[in-house]
C-alpha cells in the first residue's frame, strides 16, 4: 500500500505541467464569482487561532509553534483549479466550492503552509484563483482579467491582514506556483516601493515561479542562509531536461538551492536532505533529493526512492517544497531568528 501511495505522489508531482482542462467558455464579467469578506474566518485556509491543515505535522518529533511565535507567515497557495465540473469550468474558482476548498487544505496548505507553523503565525488566505488553463491559453485577455481578480484578492487579504490581524510584528511572504504569480507582483508593486514593509518582511519564499532578480530594485536575492529582508525562489526539475520554454521563461531568473541556500552552482548531495515528505505526509525521509543549481532551475538527479523510475515527468514542479519541506522549515526558522537579533 505504501508503494501504491508513492506513486500516487510521483503522478501528482507531473499533473500541473501535463493535464489540465480547457476553460471552455470566454471570459464573462457577470460569471466573476463573489468575492470574498476577510472579516469572514470561512475566507481563510488557515488562521492562528482555528484548528485547520496548517497545523498539521509529518512527524511527532516536531512541534506546532504558532501559539508562542514572535512573528507571522503569509502564505498563498498555488493552483488547485484545474478540473472541469458538470457544467464546465469559470476562469475563476468559487470560494464556495466545498470540494475545491477541501482538496486546498488536504494538499497545499497540510503539505507546505504548515512546514511554517515552527517559524511563525500562518495566515492563508483564499482566494478567487485563476483556473489553471490561464497559464496556457492563447486568449491572453482572458488569462490576464483571471489573473487580475485573483491577485486582487491576494492584495486585499494582505492587507486586511497587515490591519487587523499583524499588530506590527515581523512576517514572511511564502507562496507556490499560482500563489508566487500574485506575490511576485505584490512584492514589485507593494513591498519594493515601500520601506516600512520591506523593513517588516524576514524574507519572502515565493516557488514555482522564476522571478528576474531586476524586477525588485531594493529587495535582494538571499545569498546566505541567515540573510533577511531578501527573497528566494527555485524551480524544480530532472537532471538533463530544459523545458521548451527554458529560454524564455527560466533561463536567466533567480534560482536559490534550497539544500544550501546560496545561487553558487556547486552540486549539494542528498546527505543535506534533512527531510522531505510524500503524499501520504506520515514521515519525514532524509535524504530525499539532491540539488543543483542550473541556468535558472534547480537541477535533481536523484530521488532516493526504487519507484521513481516509474515517474514519466521530468518536471517537479509540485514537489518544490516536499523535496526539500524540512531544510524549508529549519531555514525559515533561522532567519526569523537572525532577524530577531539584528531588530
Amino acid at each position: 500500500m505504501d508503494d501504491l501511495k508513492i506513486l500516487c505522489l510521483l503522478t501528482v508531482i507531473c499533473f500541473c505541467s501535463c493535464h489540465h482542462y480547457h476553460v471552455q467558455r470566454d471570459f464573462d464579467k457577470d460569471r466573476i464569482p463573489a468575492p470574498p469578506n476577510y472579516a469572514e474566518e470561512q475566507h481563510w485556509h488557515a488562521l492562528p487561532w482555528t484548528k485547520d491543515y496548517a497545523d498539521r505535522l509529518p512527524s511527532p518529533d516536531l512541534k506546532d509553534a504558532q501559539a508562542e511565535a514572535e512573528v507571522d507567515v503569509f502564505f498563498v497557495h498555488p493552483t488547485i483549479y484545474w478540473g472541469r465540473p458538470k457544467k464546465g469550468s469559470d476562469w475563476n474558482a468559487s470560494l464556495s466550492a466545498k470540494g475545491l476548498n477541501r482538496a486546498i487544505e488536504k494538499t497545499t496548505i497540510k503539505h507546505q503552509a504548515s512546514l511554517f507553523n515552527a517559524a511563525g503565525k500562518v495566515y492563508a488566505p483564499k482566494y478567487r484563483q485563476a483556473h489553471l488553463h490561464a497559464y496556457y491559453t492563447k486568449d491572453k485577455a482572458a488569462a490576464e482579467a483571471a489573473f487580475e481578480v485573483a491577485y486582487q484578492d491576494v492584495r486585499t487579504a494582505f492587507y486586511h491582514y497587515l490591519e487587523h490581524y499583524n499588530e506590527g510584528r515581523p512576517f514572511i511572504l511564502a507562496s507556490h506556483s499560482q500563489g508566487t504569480t500574485h506575490c511576485a507582483r505584490l512584492l514589485i508593486e507593494e513591498f519594493d516601493t515601500n520601506e516600512a514593509l520591506r523593513k517588516q518582511m524576514i524574507a519572502a519564499y515565493v516557488v514555482g515561479i522564476p522571478i528576474p532578480a531586476d524586477s525588485l530594485k531594493n529587495i535582494p536575492v538571499c545569498t546566505d542562509p541567515e540573510q533577511t529582508n531578501c527573497f528566494v525562489g527555485w524551480c524544480c526539475y530532472k537532471e538533463g531536461f530544459y523545458p521548451k520554454n527554458h529560454e524564455t521563461y527560466l533561463k536567466g531568473k533567480t534560482c536559490v538551492n534550497p539544500l544550501t541556500w546560496t545561487c553558487d552552482v556547486e552540486p549539494a548531495g542528498t546527505e543535506l536532505n534533512e527531510g522531505g515528505v510524500f503524499r501520504d505526509y506520515k514521515k519525514l525521509r532524509p535524504g530525499f533529493a539532491d540539488a543543483r543549481v542550473h541556468d535558472g532551475m534547480i537541477w535533481i538527479s536523484k530521488v532516493d526512492h526504487p519507484l521513481q523510475f516509474l515517474n514519466p515527468s521530468r518536471n517537479f514542479h509540485a514537489g518544490d517544497f516536499n523535496l526539500y519541506w524540512l531544510n524549508v522549515r529549519k531555514n525559515a526558522v533561522a532567519r526569523v531568528q537572525a532577524y530577531l537579533s539584528k531588530n
